[in-house]
């Protein structure tokens, strides 16, 4: 039996249903669901998704060989339904012709209406209609949207509009009129003749005659739209596969454009904004849909308290509104109660919030389409909780119909929606941190509190920044991805970010930031979207978003199903306070280099690194303790009752010495030695490549001391809140392990430093000694360090950098050449190579659990928050994953839907 590659659909009847949308995409199902549940859907046919994979293959020739007989069948299907000819003169069938991904991609790619026509099929319309503006009105949007979209009418340059759109304004100058609609018939057979003459010049063809031509032309150019650069960027954004295609779908025309009984519009079973359950939505009388998506005329509110709405924003009374301005409600009010009971027909059916299309020819209502809607983080939990408690759903349905990465609109701030149309976009970054910052350009970390409100601006940060990036409501970098240091640190700061600006020229001498030629000095105010990566011009409002009480019921239903516990990355009391409050059950990893950058620690720090002895090192290492000692005691009792990884040293320590010479000169006098001594010192711990260096346990194999101040503030802080009462849980971490004899000479120091501590102090406390696996020789040898370890924890960052032998810091060179080219699907860094890393880390848990079956094992790396990454995890079995902060409600969603789909 030969392949189907063509599924019709059309009064009442339909070869597909909603459950084929993989093949049908998600428009040709819902055209086809929509017959089967009883509403007017215009008769057609779906060509499906598999033929673009097809046409992308074997190319135009070879498709259209193999779709000829089901397309002329269907074609056939059609005619009969509507009485009508496709190709005939004097009773022509016109069909539109759209795209239909299986995810939806609105506005991605190409549409094509009122196809069928030419000039002696055009006349034939008219009369049969009775209506020649109405006949000639469709002419011409025919070759406009053909000429656009199949014959590739585009315009010469960035600087110039549509030629079409070009024509049609001449020809308003020319006989002194504003709208489209103002045309006369005259009129729209000039504009057809005109921009016949304008393919001609251009294309040096003449405009196709054949129906059937236009058809196959139109029905290959939806397909080369899958590729066009919109919807590959699209895609990008929403992690929809390149291999999935689009189907086409093919159906009879009803017209919007056939006078005052006709409109078309979108309606909304919801707000999709706010969630509300409120029926909203647009319309255009005498029109047909692209004018309402295109905004070619400002549409009209389908519904009376919508319209009120409108008018009260716009300044306009409720006399000038009703005249001007009325709802669909009260122009059409039997279509209007038709239309109303159909979307709560599609809703109740499809039991979620719809997106659809309309179109009411000559007072009879047609739905062209309808799709789960999109919409906003605070709509997407209103709506699924409402329809909880409506019993439309169950719950574990209403958690997996939230997206877990759109919470991430909830936890941080937003700005005004009206204050943020006004604004000046100033350029495009990387959204590296969500959220929405105002403040006033500052260049350097250390005079982030110069002004009460400022945004860092730096060309890219380093670990010295952290306490500027701490103060400064946002950051700003011209270099750098999405984990670059200024990404990685803000998201764990819950703090709003935009890296990778390109177009930004920093002069820090200066102090001047230069966007496309527009100058800014220290204190001028700009803000930034984290979420689109939007930089604007001086002061926009913002707002903390509300987060209501169907929020914290999505998390604790959430802990009802997840396996998998949520912990996070904390280097301080106060993250670890806010990840507890969003319900964190513990630290997977607090960086304790984050520690020695403020104030005086800098100093005895950097006096550790310079000395040359050993006791130098001690000496300046028990200055050192106290401080580390507190920072321990406060992250602990924050996470009383809770286990909390502290990770050792990890970084090279040419991180924490001057290379600026004003600051090495400062230094050099605080430690009563020459200028050269400092510079020598710096320059002998420059390394090649750093990132593959002197760091991590080999610091502390180096320089044991290290591994011993740090073990005795760990123990002498849980003991101290011992005192007090609290249940301080440490677990000691060792970097970079990949030996076994490396991991065993540093378990050694700590426990050792330990046991003296206790003797010390008469009293003992429980404590775990583990390690971060995140070099390969690590997890291929895992079984051998489980064996002496109580807990691993991936650390994913690292692993995924050695594993590929990228550098994260550079991989912005090729990654957009890598991604385009189809060699990687995403930016590694982000998303975990399952396929790869991946599989390191299901060896490494296996064979440690091989070696010690009660091994605790976590992730800690970025991926600990992203949603596929925590399925992942869950499908490995490991206990834990974490993630900053504010993650933590979106692993906490995305563990719980990892199980749900595993229960299926």
């Amino acid at each position: 039996m030969s392949k189907k590659r063509v599924y019709t659909f059309g009064n009442g009847q339909a070869e597909g249903k909603a459950d084929m949308k993989d093949l049908l995409g998600g428009k040709g199902a819902n055209l086809a669901e929509m017959n089967l549940i009883g509403v007017p859907v215009p008769p057609g046919f779906t060509i499906t998704t598999e033929v673009c994979t097809e046409y992308n293959q074997l190319g135009r020739d070879k498709v259209v060989e193999l779709l000829k007989p089901e397309v002329e069948q269907a074609i056939n299907n059609i005619e009969k339904l509507t009485g009508t000819k496709f190709g005939d003169q004097e009773n022509p069938l016109l069909v539109s012709v759209r795209s239909g991904a299986r995810a939806s991609m609105p506005g991605m790619m190409d549409t094509i209406l009122n196809l069928g026509l030419n000039d002696k099929a055009v006349e034939g319309i008219a009369r049969k209609s009775g209506n020649e503006w109405f006949a000639w009105d469709s002419y011409r949007r025919f070759v406009q949207m053909y000429g656009d979209v199949v014959l590739g009418m585009k315009p010469d340059s960035k600087e110039e509009i549509d030629p079409f759109e070009k024509i049609i304004e001449e020809l308003k100058h020319e006989k002194g009129i504003k709208l489209d609609t103002e045309f006369s018939v005259a009129d729209l057979k000039e504009l057809v003749s005109r921009f016949k003459v304008a393919v001609k010049e251009k294309t040096n063809n003449d405009f196709p005659v054949s129906a059937w031509e236009q058809l196959w032309g139109a029905v290959m150019a939806v397909f080369n739209s899958w590729n066009n650069h919109r919807a590959i960027y699209y895609r990008r954004l929403n992690n929809i596969p390149d291999e999935w295609g689009t189907a086409v779908n093919v159906q009879a025309m009803v017209f919007g454009n056939m006078g005052n009984s006709s409109a078309t519009g979108v309606a909304f079973s919801r707000d999709a904004a706010t969630g509300e359950n409120v029926f909203n939505g647009e319309y255009l009388i005498n029109a047909q849909g692209e004018d309402v998506v295109a905004g070619i005329r400002t549409p009209q509110e389908i519904t009376i308290e919508g319209s009120r709405k409108w008018a009260k924003l716009q300044g306009v009374s409720e006399e000038e509104r009703r005249e001007k301005y009325p709802s669909l409600e009260e122009t059409m009010p039997e279509l209007y109660k038709q239309l109303y009971a159909t979307q709560q027909k599609l809703e109740d059916h499809y039991r979620d919030m719809q997106d659809m299309e309309f179109t009411i020819q000559e007072g009879k209502l047609w739905l062209l389409q309808t799709r789960n809607g999109k919409r906003t983080g605070a709509a997407m939990v209103k709506i699924a909780m409402d329809l909880l408690r409506e019993g439309k759903i169950d719950e574990k349905t209403a958690l997996l119909r939230i997206e877990p990465e759109k919470l991430d609109e909830l936890l941080h701030p937003v700005f005004d929606t009206v204050a943020i149309r006004a604004a000046n976009v100033l350029a495009k970054g990387l959204p590296a941190s969500p959220g929405a910052a105002t403040g006033r350009i500052i260049f350097f970390a250390d005079e982030a509190a110069k002004f009460d409100e400022t945004i860092l601006v730096r060309i890219e940060t380093s670990p010295e920044d952290l306490e500027g990036m701490n103060i400064a409501k946002g950051i700003l970098t011209a270099r750098g991805g999405m984990t670059s240091h200024a990404a990685v640190v803000a998201r764990g700061m819950g703090k709003c970010c935009v890296s990778g600006a390109g177009a930004l020229q920093i002069d820090y001498k200066a102090r001047t930031l230069t966007i496309n030629g527009k100058v800014f000095n220290e204190g001028d105010w700009i803000s930034l979207n984290g979420s689109t990566g939007e930089v604007y011009e001086g002061k926009v409002q913002t707002k903390m978003p509300d987060l209501s009480g169907d929020f914290n019921t999505i998390l604790e239903a959430s802990n009802k199903y997840a396996k998998l516990k949520v912990r996070t990355n904390a280097d301080s009391p106060k993250d670890a306070k806010a990840a507890r409050d969003f319900g964190a059950e513990g630290i997977g990893l607090c960086r304790t280099e984050h520690m020695f950058f403020e104030g005086e620690r800098i100093k005895a720090m950097r006096e550790m690194i310079l000395a040359s002895t050993t006791e130098g090192r001690k000496r300046a290492l028990a200055k050192l303790l106290p401080y580390q000692r507190s920072d321990f005691e406060g992250i602990l009792e924050a996470m009383a009752g809770y286990g909390v990884t502290i990770r050792l040293l990890d970084p090279p320590l040419h991180e924490f010495v001057p290379h600026q010479l004003a600051t090495q000169r400062e230094l050099a006098q605080e430690m009563g030695v020459g200028i050269e001594v400092i510079k020598a010192k710096v320059d002998s711990l420059e390394e090649f490549n750093p990132m593959l260096g002197h760091r991590g346990c080999r610091l502390g194999i180096t320089y044991p001391e290290i591994t011993e101040m740090q073990t005795r503030a760990i123990i002498e802080a849980a003991l101290n809140l011992k005192a007090k009462g609290v249940d301080a849980r440490p677990e000691i971490m060792i970097p970079l392990v990949g030996t076994i004899k490396e991991f065993r000479m540093q378990a050694e120091v700590i426990r050792s430093t330990a046991e003296k501590v206790f003797a010390e102090r008469n009293d003992r406390i429980d404590y775990k000694v583990g390690t971060m696996i995140e070099i390969p020789r690590a997890a291929l040898t895992a079984d051998l360090i489980a064996a002496e370890a109580d807990f691993f924890s991936f650390g994913t960052n690292d692993l995924t950098q050695m594993t590929f032998g990228y550098s994260r810091d550079d991989i912005g060179s090729f990654l957009p050449v890598y991604i385009e080219k189809g060699i990687l699907k995403h930016d590694p860094f982000q998303v975990l190579d399952q396929e790869g890393v991946g599989q390191l880390i299901k060896m490494g848990t296996e064979k440690g659990r091989t070696a010690k079956p009660e091994l605790k094992v976590g992730i800690c790396g970025e991926h600990g928050g992203e949603p596929s990454a925590i399925e992942f995890c869950h499908k490995v079995k490991m206990d834990y994953v974490s993630c900053s902060p504010f993650r933590v409600p979106i692993a906490r969603l995305a563990a719980a839907q990892a199980a749900l789909k595993e229960a299926k």
